[in-house]
């Protein structure tokens, strides 16, 4: 099994993908930091305004984001796959990344023996890409329901 996996990691383009896999979680690790800063800035300045739902707004809006920036992943796998030449069609390219990062799984593909890793590689990043977004998202959730724990400050009219 061993010698197998080694004949697969000696293909300098799977070392690329490698590569490339890495700066992907890591912009994407990035992005979700910026995300999660920017809307718990914005979550502060807007805490003591009385603007009712501007939170939940900006909330939703990170949600946006955070989708975006993994369709895009899921997109960019795509233009990696078709640049190696993976497959022969470019739809099909798009349905294995997709299928891939999300660790869906649901389609059959038959991958040269050369690309046998590369769907452990994809489904590796989706899934610690959609654990950092669900770690972000729950953060940003906790500012928000924390908040109405807090006992009201005098004079709020509560």
């Amino acid at each position: 099994m061993f010698a197998e996996i080694n004949t697969d990691m000696g293909n300098s383009e799977i070392w690329f993908v490698l590569v490339l896999a890495c700066l992907m979680l890591t912009f994407h690790g990035l992005a979700v930091l910026m995300i999660a800063g920017a809307f718990h800035w914005l979550d502060s300045k807007l805490e003591n305004k009385r603007v009712y739902g501007a939170n939940f707004l900006s909330y939703f809006m990170a949600i946006l984001l955070i989708i975006a920036s993994h369709l895009s992943e899921i997109v960019a796998w795509a233009y990696v796959c078709v640049a190696l030449q993976v497959f022969p069609t470019n739809p099909q390219t798009f349905y294995f990344a997709g299928e891939m990062y999300t660790t869906v799984g649901f389609g059959t593909y038959n991958l040269s023996e050369q690309w046998r890793i590369l769907p452990i590689i994809i489904s590796f990043t989706g899934i610690f890409a959609v654990s950092m977004s669900g770690a972000a998202l729950y953060s940003m959730m906790g500012a928000l329901l924390g908040r109405s724990n807090k006992s009201p400050k005098s004079g709020t009219g509560f």
